[in-house]
């Protein structure tokens, strides 16, 4: 078990920072309430009730909410189990539908979890069992601007691009705001997710977050940070125009390996 980080943010409430199989898990401590800021990977749940009663000596019960931010194996994989371990409520956007819908989403859920699997072997994990419930149940719905349960200084913010349902999570006393994958980081430079099927929505909502102007920005993958305006303009310049999709790419290299460009 390793722990990053652990910051109080007021009186009654620490953000601590988890390393999780591919991805920072953020964990809320509210008294004797417990939040997690994402819904973790399946690989992640004996980590997150191991924190919970050998290190901040709580029952498993304290973990009384668990937000998903959207769908992907590392922000949605260990959100039912947890809920059944805990009791924990789960709550995401106000979206309809399932995002792993149809066919197409049948195969891209199988997609996400092997590149979930790729990237943990890269960073040196064991391969592991990463499925979980495409179908996502949540006992919230909630739309942009609206407080969490429970949790009310956290606001919701509608930041999509990435997929149809993402959703940051604003701190209002310190400023702070938990963008999931808006951005990410590799070799120190912020960059656009992978994929990104909304590129015009995801336009907007980076320019909501630089608009909003936190006082810090916590990422999924790499920490809490402080952009600057130059570093906006680098993930924007980088945004593609068009919707960069698990098939998109897949063609582009199909393209590349029979007509050599």
């Amino acid at each position: 078990m390793k722990l990053l980080s652990s910051k109080t943010l007021t009186d009654n409430t620490t953000l601590y920072e988890l390393a999780g199989y591919i991805q920072s898990i953020y964990l809320v401590k509210q008294g004797n309430q417990l939040m997690l800021l994402d819904g973790c990977c399946r690989a992640d749940v004996d980590l997150v009730t191991g924190f919970i009663t050998e290190e901040l000596d709580l029952p498993t019960s304290a973990l009384t909410l668990i937000v998903v931010t959207h769908m992907h194996p590392d922000h949605a994989g260990a959100a039912h189990k947890l809920r059944k371990i805990t009791g924990a409520k789960i709550a995401s956007a106000n979206v309809d539908g399932h995002w792993y819908s149809g066919l197409d989403g049948k195969l891209m859920h199988l997609t996400d979890i092997a590149l979930a699997n790729w990237v943990g072997q890269r960073k040196g994990k064991a391969k592991t069992n990463l499925w979980y419930n495409p179908k996502l149940s949540p006992d919230f719905k909630l739309n942009d601007q609206e407080a969490l349960p429970i949790f009310g200084d956290w606001q919701v913010l509608f930041t999509q691009g990435h997929t149809d349902r993402d959703i940051s999570l604003y701190h209002q006393p310190t400023h702070k705001v938990y963008v999931a994958d808006l951005m990410v980081t590799v070799k120190g430079r912020y960059i656009p997710p992978f994929p990104l099927f909304y590129p015009n929505r995801y336009r907007t909502s980076l320019e909501r977050i630089r608009t909003l102007s936190p006082s810090s920005i916590i990422l999924a993958h790499g920490g809490e940070v402080h952009p600057s305006e130059g570093d906006y303009e680098h993930v924007l310049e980088l945004a593609p125009k068009v919707p960069l999709t698990h098939w998109r790419s897949v063609k582009i290299k199909l393209k590349k390996v029979l007509f050599g460009r």
